[in-house]
């Protein structure tokens, strides 16, 4: 397995979408088990509020990242406006 930066950003204006949809969200990522090394929002400097969102993944390939974003319900609702993904490495810490 190989671990993954998987980083998704918001639409403006997707804070309520979001919210509605959080539940259906939380329930999708908790189904990856210990594949989803690390999870949560990206949030707004000024304010706090969530923005997009970061996941550590420790899955196979790139491909198992890219469907896991493409069918995170947030992505399926239109919260979701764009997403990257890298390869990571742990060099400080541990997951």
């Amino acid at each position: 397995m190989t671990l993954f930066l998987l980083t998704c950003l918001d639409h403006e204006g997707a804070l309520d979408q979001r919210l509605a949809t959080r539940p259906a969200h939380l329930d999708y990522v908790a189904t990856f088990g210990t594949a989803v090394k690390l999870a949560g929002p990206v949030l707004n400097a000024p304010d706090g509020g969530p923005i997009g969102s970061h996941f550590i993944l420790d899955v196979a390939d790139q491909a198992a990242v890219e469907a896991f974003a493409a069918n995170d319900p947030y992505a399926l609702a239109g919260v979701f406006k764009s997403h990257t993904i890298h390869p990571f490495r742990v060099v400080v810490g541990n997951l």
